[in-house]
């Protein structure tokens, strides 16, 4: 049995939840609400509003682990989970804007509900309280380089979503999977990142960076393929075909056309008019244009998997829940 089966029955169920024996993360989203007392007026209805749900706290979750684990203080802890936390929701308030997605944790999306400008500037002053958060756990730690660390996976996230303003239908695998994993990838790393850093053993980043640079590119593989056949939550099914947005399937259905039929679907591609896309949708759902998506994704999950098992126990036990989530969408998937 590798680590991660043994792990994976040892430490922890497969509902994808991290057991009792682990830190309790409310105390993570208890410290969020309390610095949510601190924005301005105009801000505050929307702020708390979007956090009255906090989703799973994945990233939380894994800077709690693996802090617990190198036996970092647990309020130094608490800062640097609430820091990558609350940097990831900014985040996704910027992306929802950005990629018109009107729900949100089985809500209204911030943009839908409070308007543009609102959702906007709530995620900008979110981005502040994150390294905010970031540079009292830095302190309290004598360890300065940790908001560099933060500011450089938002960097990387930042740039990647930047990526997909100028994706058009001759764009190559290799950039969608640029793409993918630069969305995806950086803040999954940040929280166990920021923690080697803390406890001496930042040789582990790079590893840990490998691991979830392939783990970012097969969940987002995952969810494209859930957008095309419309079970990904999204009220649209293919909606990515409908907005332009970088998709697996739809990669995979553009490599396989000839040199006529593909200049038929860039021509349409790169127009903003929707009226043949139900005819482009269908058309990509008769191809294998999914099924060969769903090999490519499951190759990059078997490659993530041999990685994780070159991981020392200490950190394998902190990435084993986001891990377990993921390989769960990707079986949907499929």
């Amino acid at each position: 049995m590798d680590k991660l089966s043994a792990l994976s029955t040892d430490a922890f169920n497969f509902n994808g939840l991290i057991t009792d024996r682990s830190p309790n993360v409310n105390h993570v989203h208890e410290l969020i609400l309390n610095r949510l007392e601190n924005v301005d007026a105009s801000l505050s209805d929307a702020a708390f509003y979007h956090f009255k749900t906090p989703g799973k706290m994945l990233r939380a979750k894994m800077a709690m682990q693996s802090a617990s684990l190198a036996k970092i203080d647990i309020s130094i802890s608490l800062l640097w989970a609430a820091s990558v936390e609350v940097l990831h929701n900014a985040s996704l308030i910027h992306d929802d804007i950005c990629d018109g997605d009107k729900q949100r944790r089985g809500r209204a999306s911030i943009w839908i509900k409070f308007g543009r400008d609102t959702a906007l500037t709530l995620g900008d002053w979110l981005i502040a309280l994150s390294f905010e958060l970031a540079s009292e756990a830095a302190e309290m730690s004598n360890t300065p380089r940790l908001v560099g660390i933060l500011a450089r996976h938002m960097a990387t996230t930042t740039a990647g979503q930047a990526m997909e303003f100028k994706w058009d239908s001759t764009q190559s695998w290799d950039v969608y999977l640029k793409i993918a994993a630069d969305k995806t990838a950086p803040l999954l790393t940040a929280p166990i990142h920021g923690v080697t850093l803390m406890s001496g053993t930042s040789g582990l980043g790079f590893a840990i960076s490998g691991y979830f640079c392939d783990l970012g590119k097969a969940y987002q593989i995952a969810n494209d393929i859930l957008n095309f056949k419309g079970t990904d939550g999204a009220k649209l099914i293919a909606g990515d075909l409908a907005r332009r947005a970088p998709n697996a399937v739809t990669v995979s259905f553009v490599e396989s056309l000839n040199d006529h039929e593909h200049n038929e679907f860039k021509d349409w591609y790169n127009n903003s008019n929707n009226e043949d896309l139900k005819f482009w949708r269908d058309k990509i759902l008769a191809s294998r244009a999914i099924e060969t998506a769903s090999v490519r994704m499951l190759k990059i999950l078997n490659a993530a998997e041999r990685n994780i098992n070159t991981l020392p126990s200490s950190a394998l036990e902190a990435v084993v829940p986001v891990h377990t989530i993921i390989k769960r969408v990707c079986a949907l998937s499929i």
